[in-house]
């Protein structure tokens, strides 16, 4: 019975493990990839925490000014000489408050600025994001690539031993001389580099995606998938554009600028006004038992009403305005750019998907069958076999070159507007 319920538990503990095991080792999406990093990434929570900052700033800027009490104690006499005696003969005790009333809405233009600072640092946090998550796809499509690649480095070396293991039979039988036997077993090498050099170059890429995660996951364990395919429908570039200056954060934080600055421009002018301080005072000056006063102060602005900050908000409007220029005509530029790589990689693709990688196919089947018996040389199957790995080689990059493309697109325009 014990040894029963040993063999059970066991069991239990490996099946935990495989099962652990197993769940370790399946392969992200990008969604899930892009979900993780926006919860895990330092450089995204330290904007995140900028965002609150700015949001702190706003109950600053909507205090309002403190009140001033003073409590004095006066005439006190330590040494009395004559009557009437006593050091407190003429103690004089007098209290006041004053308050200072802030005129033309300073309080709410301030607060004003501050909730368009906000805006600017939330604009400004979506466009780190964007630009981070650029870089977390180029990372993301170059282990899928490298994982495409790998897949036909195992192909073609599968392939190859098959032929190696058809042509070791045909030297066996007489069929085919020594040295023919010998530059295909050479060859071998080719397809054999390719294999280890393409598991390197996926091990690379996914210690890469796992920096821009903040992962410890072995690099053994962590594995990604999607399509590695390209799409030939593109939306129209008009629609790309509009979309673009509609979702671009850059160009959304220049124009919340401009808001700014006028708000700015505002408030400078109200700094400028006068601010009365309004006071009280209550005491008791002996022979008078009690008396209070009231009193108003009044700075004179004569020489300081802030103009050094109305001609430089004024000016900050017109600097603002023209960046927001600038960023527009970027916006443009990036989404013409990227729209023009776009269909350029789609047009090199179409023919290798209708034409090339069939014939590619069709040419080293025909060719490595016309060698087996006897009707082509070896050259011109090693030329048929590397025509083929080049041609697949091509399409598999030209398959990145898109994903880079539609990636840098989705930058341009502000979200995803080709998956």
């Amino acid at each position: 019975m014990q040894r029963a319920l040993k063999a059970l538990c066991i069991g239990v503990l490996l099946a935990a493990a495989f099962a652990e095991s197993g769940f370790a080792q399946r392969a992200l999406t990008w969604q899930e990839v892009r979900d993780k990093f926006r919860i895990a990434n330092p450089t995204l929570r330290a904007g995140q925490i900028a965002v609150e900052e700015a949001r702190a700033q706003e109950i600053t800027a909507y205090l309002r000014p403190n009140p001033t009490l003073t409590i004095i104690a006066d005439q006190i006499d330590p040494f009395p000489i004559g009557p009437p005696h006593g050091a407190f003969a003429y103690f004089l005790p007098v209290g006041s408050g004053s308050y200072l009333l802030e005129r033309r809405h300073k309080r709410g233009l301030r607060l004003e600025s501050a909730q368009e600072a906000t805006k600017i640092a939330i604009s400004n946090q979506a466009d780190l994001e964007r630009t981070l998550v650029f870089n977390l796809r180029m990372a993301f499509v170059q282990t899928l690539q490298e994982k495409a690649i790998l897949n036909l480095a195992k192909e073609n070396l599968a392939y190859y031993d098959h032929v190696l293991q058809i042509s070791r039979e045909r030297y066996r039988v007489g069929g085919i001389a020594r040295v023919d036997l010998d530059r295909l077993e050479l060859q071998r090498v080719q397809y054999e580099s390719d294999l280890q050099t393409a598991a390197v170059r996926l091990r690379t890429a996914k210690i890469q995606l796992l920096a821009f995660l903040t992962d410890r996951t072995p690099v053994d364990q962590f594995d990604v998938s999607g399509p590695f395919d390209f799409t030939e429908q593109t939306p129209p570039l008009d629609e790309v554009r509009q979309t673009a200056l509609d979702s671009r954060p850059d160009l959304r934080a220049a124009m919340e600028s401009v808001d700014k600055a006028h708000t700015d421009n505002r408030l400078a002018w109200a700094n400028g006004s006068t601010d009365p301080t309004i006071g009280a005072d209550i005491g008791r000056n002996p022979p008078i038992d009690l008396y209070f006063g009231v009193s108003v102060n009044f700075p004179l602005r004569i020489f300081d009403r802030n103009q050094g900050e109305k001609k430089r908000t004024q000016l900050d409007i017109g600097r603002n305005e023209q960046l927001v220029q600038a960023a527009r005509a970027q916006v443009f530029s990036d989404v013409d750019s990227a729209y023009a790589t776009v269909v350029s990689t789609v047009i090199l693709l179409k023919p290798y998907k209708e034409r090339y990688l069939r014939q590619a196919t069709s040419v080293r089947d025909t060719i490595e069958f016309s060698y087996q018996h006897g009707a082509a040389s070896l050259l011109d199957f090693l030329n048929a076999q590397a025509d083929y790995r080049s041609v697949q080689v091509a399409y598999l990059n030209l398959i990145g070159s898109y994903l880079d493309a539609t990636n840098q697109l989705n930058l341009a325009v502000g979200r995803e507007v080709i998956p």
